[in-house]
């Protein structure tokens, strides 16, 4: 999809019931500790009977899971569909996640522009990073929040990114970005964290951005910089 707003402009009314099942599955996966279904259906501003069909639904299609207390989860069916989503990308991208993760000890994630928002495709842990910060694949923040979103848009023209997105600004940080190779964050998505991401061009596709999430330090961010930026030349190489 090369815009932002592909679907504007149609007539065809949205599917409500499907709607709703993604919503769910959505509100499942940021949910570790599961939902139950009067909890899904506050959530999703619905009748608890509704609710539990749609659960039913999905539970049928192994997309969520029952704990023995009834709570429901995302389940591994959404693992296979995961795996569909840039499989190569993916591919290129995990040993790269892996060595950047053990040599800065944080979290490294790959983020792909969806519309309004960054979502974290896929994420690597340090093997011993204690307190580091979690980035779950399939969380999402506002595109225009946070590292990943400047870095992304710093690998389109400005020309580029007024067809994609227009009438959306063109921030000043994604210049810097475009000169440095890097883009860095801070308080942006949540306060006290920050970010350090570079893009990642992908052939026939938008551009996606690798990245590394911290709680904020004095450690130099040119150091952080450089590093994610040599990865992502080297997925780009794989690729």
């Amino acid at each position: 999809m090369d815009t932002l707003d592909a679907g504007a402009g149609t007539t065809t009314p949205p599917s409500q019931t499907l709607s709703r099942g993604i919503r769910a599955l959505e509100i499942l996966a940021d949910a570790p500790d599961g939902r139950t279904t009067a909890q899904l259906s506050e959530a999703l501003g619905v009748h608890r009977s509704i609710a539990y069909r749609i659960l039913r639904t999905l539970e049928e299609h192994a997309l969520v899971v029952r704990d023995a207390g009834g709570r429901f989860l995302a389940g591994p069916g959404l693992a296979n569909l995961a795996r569909g989503v840039a499989p190569r990308l993916q591919t290129a991208a995990l040993p790269e996640l892996t060595l950047l993760a053990a040599d800065l000890q944080m979290t490294a994630f790959i983020a792909v522009w969806d519309r309004q928002h960054c979502v974290t495709l896929v994420a690597v842990e340090p093997p011993h990073g204690v307190g580091t910060l979690v980035q779950r694949p399939g969380s999402r923040h506002r595109f225009d929040a946070g590292a990943p979103g400047i870095a992304i848009q710093s690998a389109l023209t400005e020309a580029r990114w007024e067809q994609l997105a227009p009438g959306r600004p063109y921030r000043e940080e994604s210049r810097a970005a475009a000169a440095l190779g890097y883009a860095a964050s801070h308080d942006e998505v949540l306060p006290g964290v920050s970010s350090v991401a570079a893009p990642i061009q992908v052939r026939g596709q938008l551009p996606a951005a690798i990245a590394v999430v911290y709680v904020r330090n004095d450690a130099p961010v040119e150091e952080f910089g450089l590093r994610v930026a040599r990865a992502a030349r080297a997925i780009e190489s794989s690729l």
